[in-house]
This record gives C-alpha cells, structure tokens and sequence, in this order.
C-alpha cells in the first residue's frame, strides 16, 4: 500500500518582516550566528526560502534588523523610581545594554560590527542619540557633546562585550564550573605574582574574589559621569560665547 509524504503545516497568519526577526534572534539565541540560514528559518516559520527573501535581502540584513530589534527594546527600559534624573536615564540605558548582550550571545560581535563597518546604519545612531540626549541634559557644553557620548558608548558596550566575552568563556569550562572557584583561582594566582613587578596587581587580587559585575559595571558608569560632570555640575548653564 502506498504512503503519502505529510506536508509541513502551513502558516495561518500571513509571514511578516518583523515575525522573521523575531524568531531569527530565537535562532541566534540558540545556535549562534552560524546555526542562522534561511533554510533553518524556513523551517521554523513553516515557510519557504523564497517567502522570506520577499522580506529580508540576506543573511548580513537580517543580522542588521535582529540587532536593531534587540537594542531597541534595551533602550526602552525605563529607570525605577521616580522623578529621575539624566544620570539615572544613563545608568538605566547603560544596564539595559548591559543585560541584552549578556542574554543575547552574538550581540557583541554584531554591535562591533555594526558599529565600524555600518556606523551610518540604524543602530550606531540609535544608540549615541539615546546617551547623547541625556548628556546633553546634564548641562555638558555644546563642544563636549561628542566626546561625552562617546566616552559613554564605548564604555557600556567594551565593559559589557567583555563580561559577555566572560559569561560565554565560562559556559566552555563545562557544567561543573563554578564562578566563585574560577575567581578565586585567578586571585590566588595573582597573589602570588613577583612582588617587585606586580605590586599593584597582588595589592588588589583579593577584591577580585568576591566582585560582582553588575556592581562594578555601574561603578564605571558612575566615575565617567562624575568626570563628564565635574567642569560643569547639573543646572549650571555653559557659559555664553563672546560676541564680536
């Protein structure tokens, strides 16, 4: 007796641009950059290739939006508490960030792509409009406006690219590894550097042991806001140029 071949479901609702990026980054999420083809996306949307293709150009558009998507709803989070302050703003987006890359494996890479190759693109503005609007609110000068922000930007997304680089690092060692014997490892190593050319490094090896990431992170937002401030504490207007 014959058999028939069972045919893939087909999609009830009609297949959408923003539909594909949302399960593209569940495929990015779960396989990394490699596992993500049009084929697997097919296949999850219950759709063809040549449907997708209809919506998203290739791989490197698709990468783009799925990155775009993922900042954008990192940029939303809104500060707790209230009222809040521009520094609040900063330190809520920062942790935003903070937490999207750390969830989402491949959005370092992608951001630095993002960020060299394509800065006229939609996510290198997003991001700099997001912090700048906040410098900008905190009274920094006109002049300053730029490296302000970007001091601010490169920080957040090298420190949380890094702790990123840490959580994925530490996924490698296998389900037995433990942070807290990996830190403590690593500080009684240092402790035990030459003292004449480490002094500093064994000084500090202790702090390392028990340091918390997150807290740490937010300690460095604070230090660039206490340095971008400084000349030029909140509600205190830039001085007027000369007029000539």
């Amino acid at each position: 007796m014959a058999t028939r071949t069972r045919r893939p479901e087909r999609r009830e609702e009609p297949l959408s641009r923003e539909g594909i990026v949302e399960v593209a980054i569940e495929l990015l999420d779960a396989t990394g950059e490699g596992g993500l083809t049009f084929r697997a996306l097919g296949e999850r949307l219950a759709t063809g290739p040549g449907a997708i293709y209809w919506h998203v150009a290739n791989k490197g558009e698709l990468l783009g939006a799925a990155t775009d998507a993922v900042v954008a709803a990192a940029l939303a989070v809104e500060p707790a508490g209230s009222p809040t302050s521009p520094q609040d703003e900063i330190r809520a987006v920062a942790l935003g960030l903070f937490h999207a890359i750390d969830a989402h494996p491949w959005l370092a890479a992608q951001l630095s792509t993002q960020l060299s190759r394509s800065p006229w693109g939609s996510v290198a503005p997003r991001i700099f409009e997001s912090i700048g609007r906040r410098v900008r609110s905190l009274g920094v000068p006109e002049d300053s406006w730029f490296t302000a922000t970007s001091v601010l930007v490169h920080y957040i997304l090298g420190a949380a690219g890094q702790n990123a680089a840490n959580t994925a690092h530490a996924r490698t060692l296998g389900p037995g590894a433990n942070r807290a014997e990996f830190l403590d490892a690593v500080s009684s190593a240092w402790e035990e550097l030459d003292p004449d050319d480490y002094p500093f490094t064994r000084a500090v090896a202790s702090r390392l042991r028990e340091h918390d990431d997150r807290e740490q992170f937010l300690a460095g937002i604070d230090l660039a806001l206490t340095g971008i401030t400084a000349p030029h504490p909140p509600g205190e207007q830039a001085p007027t140029p000369p007029t000539t």
